[in-house]
């Protein structure tokens, strides 16, 4: 059994406040026994504007951001999956919305840039995330002691083919900061389908409450079993929920419905 854990923030405009209340979550993570932990979409920073974290883009490996992550892997020992930060892209006003892994000796092991970028128009709520964020490219996994771990960003969710194509994954995780409004709607749903879809776990760390730009996001961060089942949530508001990763429930899944076998396509 591995114990797995999500942290669920209400990230503010400042970055030193982020990463204050971060290392506070992930050692609460780390407390219960955790020993893989993901933190949320833009957990570093919601800026007032999506321009801001333009100004707080980092180059890969280096910078306060991926300094506070490195130290929180292997100062509580644990595979740290980095929610997103922004870092430096080759197009000017643009960042790169990346995850980063990190293993327990503090070691940067796996990288995913998120590829599909939110967009939404409906009364007066609107987003584009491909104002200021390059897409990504690559479809990106890391393998952990209990299997392999798929890489997702929030609105990756609606795109099944994606997850297709981690191949045979024991635990996906899906960092985000899903909108009150179309997480209401989708959140949960879609999270339920890609654990049964793909028979394994998924782990989803949420924004969850009212930001300081206005923002409200869904939180609901959870951990659902191949089953589909939701083991724990918490819906709005910071804090950490926490659960197992059972291989064995995950192998009867398997062998019970072979769906992985006998796809076509």
């Amino acid at each position: 059994m591995t114990r797995v854990a999500a942290v669920q923030m209400v990230s503010t405009p400042d970055v030193g406040h982020n990463l204050a209340t971060a290392r506070r979550l992930v050692g609460e993570a780390a407390a219960l026994g955790a020993t893989l932990v993901t933190l949320p979409e833009y957990w570093p920073i919601m800026g007032m504007s999506d321009t801001d974290k333009v100004r707080q883009a980092e180059p890969e490996g280096a910078g306060p951001i991926q300094d506070c992550m490195r130290l929180l892997a292997r100062e509580h020992g644990i595979w740290l999956i980095g929610g997103t930060l922004p870092l430096v892209s080759n197009e000017s006003g643009k960042v790169l919305n990346t995850t980063l892994v990190y293993d327990p000796q503090g070691e940067s092991i796996g990288r995913y840039d998120k590829i599909h970028l939110f967009g939404f128009n409906k009364g007066t709520e609107s987003y584009d995330e491909a104002r200021t964020i390059v897409p990504g490219e690559a479809v990106s996994s890391f393998e952990a002691p209990f299997g392999r771990v798929g890489l997702s960003v929030c609105y990756d969710l609606r795109f099944p083919e994606l997850y297709r194509a981690m191949g045979e994954c024991a635990l996906i995780v899906v960092p985000a900061a899903f909108t009150h409004t179309t997480g209401s709607a989708h959140w949960e749903v879609l999270l339920r389908a890609r654990a049964i879809e793909n028979q394994c776990y998924v782990l989803a760390s949420a924004q969850g409450g009212t930001h300081a730009n206005g923002r409200r996001t869904f939180g609901h961060s959870m951990l659902i079993d191949p089953w589909g089942e939701v083991k724990t949530v918490l819906r709005e508001g910071e804090g950490v929920v926490s659960g197992e990763l059972d291989p064995a429930f995950l192998a009867s899944v398997r062998e019970s419905l072979p769906a992985l076998r006998h796809r076509k396509m």
